[in-house]
Formats: structure tokens, C-alpha cells, sequence
């Protein structure tokens, strides 16, 4: 068993230094971006204020919050928030991460189903995240005291749903990937069409939007080491009980 867990820490840590790249670079190009004003000299206020009129979408506002890349798309409060660093920009960096947080409004509106996928999870991953270690340690104890014919694999299946419930947060950083991947398609796209960015000035937003899509590759990889490390875990515990 040793052995398996020199493997998920070599895996773990491997992902740590892919992350801890995807941040560096993800910082890097958000300095350099945000060194580049925009043509059209539009902040990132007047970017999301202007796609959400073009979009003809009326009921969300747009806010400020601090922080540096703290921006998010608040469906419940039907606001747009965007960070200090893009609020008042006229930035491409700006302009992009606005774009952006735009595109989640769009995806909303206009009934994307891989959006309506990861909003679904939310709270099923908010009750697997809390139920997953006390589902196993139930099927350990029940496992160790019910010893009837009929009933000697009951602790093994309540530990596999715990196992499953786990696993909802891999499958919930699946689903973002391709939710924030389209998000930043819609952005690009409206960003040209609005006359917001030229064809010359998105490559440098695409640079930007690029940089931080992979934080969620990171993330994905990440959870999946983990779900695979929690799972191995129970299904060693429990072959470990059988044989003795």
C-alpha cells in the first residue's frame, strides 16, 4: 500500500507545480495585458454595460468588488462584479475579463445547457463534499459489526456512495471547463462585434482569456488526483478487511 501513496504524492505534487505555473503565467499576462490600453477606450465598466445593452439583457447590473481577478457573474443577485483592476480599466486585460463575465450572463440568458449542467451540481456537490468521509467511515463501521450472510456487503456499498459523492466535485470541475471555455468564445466574439477590441488587439485578449482558462485545467487534474486517491483508499481499506 506504501507504494501507491508514493505515486499519488509524486501526482499530487506534480500537480501542484503545473498549478503553481498556470498562476504564475496567469499573473504574468494579466500584468502585461493590463499595460496595453485599448483602441476604443473603453473600461471594463463600459464593456459589460455595452454588451449586456447589445445583447438586450436589462436586469443585470454591474458592480465592483476588490481584490485583483476577484471578478464573477452573480446569477442570484443578477450582477455582473468586476475587481478593481478591471472596473476602471481601458485595458485589453480589462476588457477581456468583462467580456468574459459577460459571456456567463449569455450563457444564462440564452439557456446554454452546459451552463444549466454545472448550476445543477452546485448543491449536489455542496452535500457530496460534506457526506463523502462520514458515508465511508458508516459503511467501515457496519462492515466490521454486520456479519450476516445476506448483509456482508451492505458497509462496502454505503462507502461506495460515499466514494461517488466524492466525485461530484471532479465532475463539477469537468463541467466548468468547457462552460468557461465558451464563456470566453461568447466574449471574443462580442468584443468584435461591438467594435469594443479590432482584429489586431484580440490576440492579446485571447492571450489573456487563454491564461486563465487553464487555472481550470489546473483545478480539474488537481481533483481528479484526489477523487482517484480517495477512492483507491476505501477500496484498499475494505479488500484489506476481507483478507483479514
Amino acid at each position: 500500500m506504501f507504494e501507491y501513496y508514493i505515486v499519488f504524492f509524486i501526482l499530487i505534487l506534480v500537480c501542484g507545480i503545473f498549478a503553481g505555473g498556470v498562476q504564475a503565467k496567469l499573473r504574468s499576462t494579466y500584468a502585461a495585458m493590463s499595460e496595453i490600453p485599448t483602441k476604443s477606450r473603453m473600461t471594463g465598466r463600459d464593456t459589460a454595460a455595452k454588451l449586456l445593452r447589445a445583447e438586450q439583457v436589462g436586469n443585470i447590473t454591474v458592480g465592483r468588488v476588490r481584490g485583483v481577478m476577484t471578478d464573477h457573474y452573480h446569477p442570484k443577485k443578477k450582477i455582473v462584479n468586476l475587481s478593481e483592476g478591471v472596473y476602471n480599466e481601458t485595458s485589453v486585460a480589462a476588457v477581456a475579463i468583462a467580456a468574459h463575465e459577460v459571456g456567463h450572463v449569455m450563457q444564462k440568458t440564452k439557456g446554454s445547457l452546459l451552463y444549466k449542467f454545472r448550476s445543477l451540481l452546485v448543491p449536489i456537490v455542496n452535500i457530496g463534499s460534506r457526506l463523502a468521509l462520514p458515508l465511508v467511515l458508516v459503511g467501515l463501521i457496519l462492515d466490521l459489526f454486520v456479519v450476516t450472510t445476506q448483509n456482508s456487503d451492505l458497509g462496502f456499498y454505503i462507502a461506495l456512495i460515499g466514494v461517488i459523492a466524492y466525485g461530484t466535485s471532479t465532475l463539477f470541475a469537468l463541467a466548468t471547463l468547457p462552460v468557461e471555455y465558451d464563456a470566453s468564445r461568447r466574449a471574443k466574439q462580442m468584443l468584435l462585434e461591438q467594435g469594443i477590441l479590432n482584429e489586431d488587439e484580440l490576440p492579446y485578449a485571447e492571450q489573456m482569456l487563454s491564461a486563465a482558462a487553464k487555472t481550470y485545467v489546473a483545478s480539474l487534474l488537481t481533483s481528479l488526483v484526489y477523487f482517484l486517491r480517495f477512492a483507491l483508499w476505501v477500496l484498499l481499506l475494505f479488500g484489506r478487511r476481507r483478507r483479514d
